[in-house]
């Protein structure tokens, strides 16, 4: 649905001549600053999102990840590289077909909400479809459909300023629903919020994503967040796409130190899988192993506390078979106690 291909977004007067540079002699981010007075943001970025799919950035502040997806909608125009959504060449749109894609195909939910004061929360909700030119009824219609969605079909007639900081965001959020936008785009939507009602939220827009089916780009610092609604995640650092992937393998394969380092204080128990953790068989009982024929059996999607849950009181190791019920091979103790303690194949 979205492919990103080696873009670059330099800021300064000097940008191409700061981009030439770093192509051709490698320079660093500092030196680009410090030479030619241009803040490289994004530093040859490419990623593709699948249909369907909800795909986190994550970075620390500073880290490129918010002014990357603003490229895929065209708030920011890149120095280099391309960016295609549903087969469409963005930077080749004119100001016209590019306003006709920011309003039908991709809309974008924002940290501060961006609710208008002297609109109700039905209208606020509306407003991309009173941009298209439908009528009162059919906007009104989309709105409080999008409003039952998100928990809010009571609150319609009401201000932003009598809502709750969670429900200004749900607000925003059925904005970009009632546009009915083939992508989403979500930069730090939940990050203002406090705890409880941030993860009440990542779990509400998780169950809406499924039954929506859209395409989410979402953005975030907070690790966790990533892991509880992202199918993919990419992580940034100075502007660079340091690693892409499952939570599972970022977990489990950190691409360097900075990832490692990142990763360290989750919870690998509900993210690292059978499959991540089994002995083939073949290599089992040619360590002696022996597996009896009542040993339990567990799918290999099955998670790492699954496991643990179902191996108290067990001596024998687990059989692992896969969704065709094909022996893939086992799961000892010891390789639960590594997905624990190390998060590493066993």
């Amino acid at each position: 649905m979205i492919d990103i291909s080696g873009v670059w977004k330099i800021f300064g007067e000097k940008s191409q001549e700061a981009l030439q540079a770093v192509q051709q002699d490698g320079l660093s981010k500092k030196e680009i600053l410090e030479k030619y007075d241009c803040v490289v943001g994004v530093a040859d970025a490419s990623f593709s999102v699948k249909r369907g799919e909800i795909f986190c950035v994550m970075g620390l502040s500073g880290s490129g990840k918010s002014t990357l997806v603003r490229h895929i909608n065209r708030l920011l125009t890149p120095t280099a590289g391309k960016v295609i959504v549903d087969g469409q060449d963005i930077m080749a749109l004119n100001e016209t077909e590019l306003l006709q894609v920011r309003n039908r195909k991709i809309a974008m939910v924002f940290q501060d909400f961006g609710l208008m004061p002297h609109r109700s929360v039905r209208d606020n909700v509306a407003m991309p479809l009173e941009v298209r030119g439908l009528s009162q009824n059919e906007r009104w219609t989309a709105a409080e459909n999008a409003l039952q969605m998100v928990e809010l079909g009571a609150w319609g007639d009401k201000f932003a300023h009598e809502l709750s900081g969670g429900m200004q965001q749900r607000v925003g959020l059925a904005r970009a629903i009632a546009a009915d936008a083939d992508v989403l785009l979500m930069d730090e939507p939940f990050s203002a919020l406090d705890p409880l009602i941030r993860r009440q939220l990542q779990d509400e827009f998780s169950k809406l994503a499924a039954v929506m089916n859209k395409t989410t780009v979402f953005i975030t610092h907070d690790l966790d967040e990533a892991v509880r609604i992202g199918d993919r995640i990419a992580i940034m650092r100075d502007g660079i796409i340091v690693q892409v992937g499952t939570p599972e393998d970022i977990i489990m394969h950190p691409a360097d130190k900075y990832v490692a380092d990142f990763v360290a204080g989750i919870s690998r128990i509900n993210l690292i899988r059978a499959h991540s953790l089994l002995t083939p068989m073949e290599e089992f009982i040619a360590q002696g192993g022996v597996v009896p024929d009542d040993a339990m059996q567990m799918s290999e999607d099955a998670t790492l506390k699954e496991m643990i849950t179902v191996s108290v009181g067990l001596e024998n190791p687990i059989i692992i078979k896969d969704a065709s019920h094909v022996t893939l091979g086992v799961v000892t103790k010891n390789d639960l106690l590594n997905g624990v303690v190390t998060g590493t194949e066993a």
